[in-house]
């Protein structure tokens, strides 16, 4: 309590004796505290590379003081992640519950103002976001004027923003990207879902000044490689560019090997940032191997990798999964990894594979998602029999995991937990907790990224028990 006292005295001081000179000086201050952490540490980057890792205080408070730092977008991260906006002599605080983690995202201090307002932008574009599905069915002159008016209501609060708060050029060129960005992103994501049904488009054709953009979007900027909306934009705008280079021979498919190889081909060749374009084609050639399903075709992105990386620790990784996702391709046996039941033995998974089953991945962490997913693999067997639905709880603390199958009347022959879960997320590919596997009575993987929630899974399974 000591130190979150001297803390907010620190803060109080250095606001009491700042004005609002842009042109600022001197070191810059990051804290806050964290309510309901889901950890002890909090990690400061700086253009994806980590400052310093902190530990927080027994009152869940940080601070940290950036000697000679450099104007422009950091991040912190704290189980989930996210950016934010320093200068010189800045002294920023924020407060943030992790059970509602951007929403309850605040700032106070100096620099207060911009970081607030880039979280209302962030907040905003997100719910845009959640609703664009419903302009997908417009005809393009619909769709722009549905953004049109979505761009005249930011563009109006932008001005107030400025007009108020006279924030630095550095700090309005971040939003006005941001604004851009964001309205570009949402044109190529309609073009994504357009281009899907040939018949819109012979008969819908877009405005004639509909793509002019594409001709400002920089494909080299350095100070934005990490933020989310320039890098949203970029990747979704790469699946545009990608799809005509294929689609002759073979249907639109993101997950598909020759739409993912030849994006990697275009990103290098026209991205003009070396880092960006690395950080492009690193989350490309990850995002396919996770969903890859041909070893040859892994090997041969690898191969691409290999040529075009300059990172011997990021070319470590990307083979490291290779290796993984290989060996969880269908056909091959499903890796014996040790699990412990709720009376505290170990147990190899081939023993507990009697039948058909479902492997599916949960955690403590999230109360909602545990339910749900129980439910759902609940529902799924009443309607398949045929399968045995395995629970693996992801946690590595024993008696909580046993005491919440008690309490939520789980059958306990259906639930296990890993017994080294840090092996076991790297032999599984453990990527997200939706993530199911489909595996045969003999052990043989017939689907090892499957999702319960997901549309298909039915097809999926009734399919697997027709061949």
């Amino acid at each position: 309590m000591v130190k979150k006292l001297l803390l907010l005295l620190l803060v109080s001081f250095l606001v009491s004796c700042s004005n609002s000179d842009k042109d600022k000086e001197g070191p810059a201050f990051i804290g806050g505290e964290i309510v309901n952490p889901k950890g002890k540490n909090i990690v400061i980057f700086k253009d994806d590379i980590a400052l310093d890792t902190l530990t927080l205080s027994e009152d869940n408070t940080f601070g940290y003081t950036i000697e000679d730092p450099s104007a422009g977008l950091y991040a912190f991260q704290h189980n989930e992640f996210q950016m934010f906006y320093l200068e010189p002599g800045d002294s920023l605080m924020l407060r943030l519950n992790t059970i509602d983690f951007d929403e309850s995202l605040h700032y106070s201090g100096i620099g207060a103002k911009e970081n607030n307002y880039l979280m209302e932008l962030f907040l905003q574009n997100e719910k845009d976001m959640q609703g664009l599905g419903a302009f997908y069915l417009l005809t393009p002159a619909e769709f722009q004027k549905k953004l049109d008016s979505l761009d005249k209501r930011k563009s109006e609060k932008y001005k107030e923003f400025v007009s108020k708060n006279k924030p630095s050029a550095r700090f309005k060129r971040i939003a006005e990207s941001n604004h851009d960005y964001t309205n570009y992103i949402k044109k190529e994501l309609y073009t994504s879902v357009f281009n899907k049904n040939p018949e819109r488009i012979a008969k819908e054709p877009f405005p004639k000044k509909f793509y002019d953009y594409r001709s400002e979007i920089d494909l080299g900027n350095s100070e934005l490689r990490t933020y989310y909306p320039y890098y949203r934009l970029l990747d979704v705008y790469f699946d545009n560019l990608t799809y005509p280079t294929y689609v002759d021979s073979e249907d639109a498919d993101r997950k598909s090997f020759q739409h993912n190889y030849n994006k990697v081909q275009l990103i290098d060749s026209l991205v003009t940032n070396d880092s960006l374009k690395e950080k492009l084609i690193v989350r490309n050639v990850r995002r396919y191997l996770l969903n890859a399903k041909d070893p040859e075709n892994e090997k041969e992105m690898v191969a691409f990798f290999k040529e075009h990386s300059t990172d011997p620790d990021i070319l470590k990784d990307i083979e490291a999964l290779a290796d993984a996702t290989i060996k969880l391709t269908p056909g091959q046996i499903v890796p014996n990894v040790l699990l412990v039941k709720s009376d505290n033995t170990s147990k190899n998974l081939h023993t507990i594979i009697t039948k058909p089953s479902v492997l599916y991945f949960w955690s403590l962490e999230s109360v909602k998602h545990f339910k749900d997913i129980h439910s759902k693999a609940a529902e799924l067997s009443s309607k398949y029999p045929e399968y045995h639905f395995i629970g693996i709880n992801t946690d590595t603390h024993f008696k909580k995991w046993r005491k919440a199958v008690k309490a939520s009347g789980y059958k306990e022959s259906c639930e296990f937990q890993f017994e080294d879960i840090k092996s076991a997320e790297k032999t599984l590919v453990l990527n997200s907790h939706n993530k199911a596997m489909i595996v045969s009575k003999d052990k043989k993987i017939l689907e090892s990224n499957t999702n319960l929630f997901d549309s298909k899974i039915e097809a999926q399974l009734l399919g697997f028990l027709n061949q």
